[in-house]
């Protein structure tokens, strides 16, 4: 438990960047779950997850808009989650730019297509930032909550961890008895 504490306080940040530059929705829920236990900096996990959610997409579309749909040509593995992303633009346009955040499977994928499908710039930007804000919010918020959930599982594993070693011992003593008993019974 302290080495998993330690790795928090020292790398927890970082891997709340790592985190949000992916679908890293548990590493998000996680931090901001031990934020609420005192261990990290609720506004800090927040703060960096806005951020960096919104350069990478900002990123992401500018490659959608340089490559086109050219980039689905030369890597042809991202062409089903593309297309049905495409789909969902076409059909949904401005909804579907606040909402591709919360759509499992074409989250990453999908600022590429915005970007190749020609949407505006000073269009998508605003779109982006404010759906990255509702995302992070749901996320962040939802993670601090479970807090307390956290804070009980935590508690309990220490207790669990004192009744597994008295389980164990005995069995081990019961186990002991019984190799003693039938060898006892072998000799006689």
């Amino acid at each position: 438990m302290e080495s998993f504490l330690s790795f928090v306080h020292e790398w927890g940040y970082i891997a709340v960047f790592l985190g949000a530059i992916v679908e890293g929705e548990t590493v998000i829920l996680t931090a901001s779950a031990l934020s609420a236990l005192g261990y990290l900096n609720f506004y800090k996990v927040m703060a960096i997850t806005f951020c960096t959610t919104v350069v990478v997409d900002q990123l992401l579309f500018l490659v959608g808009r340089r490559y086109g749909p050219g980039f689905f040509e030369r890597f042809p593995k991202f062409r089903p989650r593309a297309d049905r992303a495409f789909k969902l633009l076409h059909r949904f346009d401005k909804w579907f730019i606040l909402v591709f955040r919360f759509i499992y499977g074409i989250r990453v994928i999908s600022p590429i297509v915005i970007g190749a499908a020609h949407v505006e710039h000073k269009r998508f930007a605003p779109l982006n930032i404010l759906s990255a804000f509702i995302w992070t919010t749901i996320s962040c918020y939802s993670g601090y909550a479970m807090g307390d959930v956290l804070e009980s599982l935590l508690k309990n594993i220490e207790k669990a961890e004192h009744y597994f070693l008295i389980a164990i011992s005995v069995i081990a003593a019961l186990a002991g008895i019984y190799w003693l008993w039938k060898r006892y019974l072998k000799k006689n």
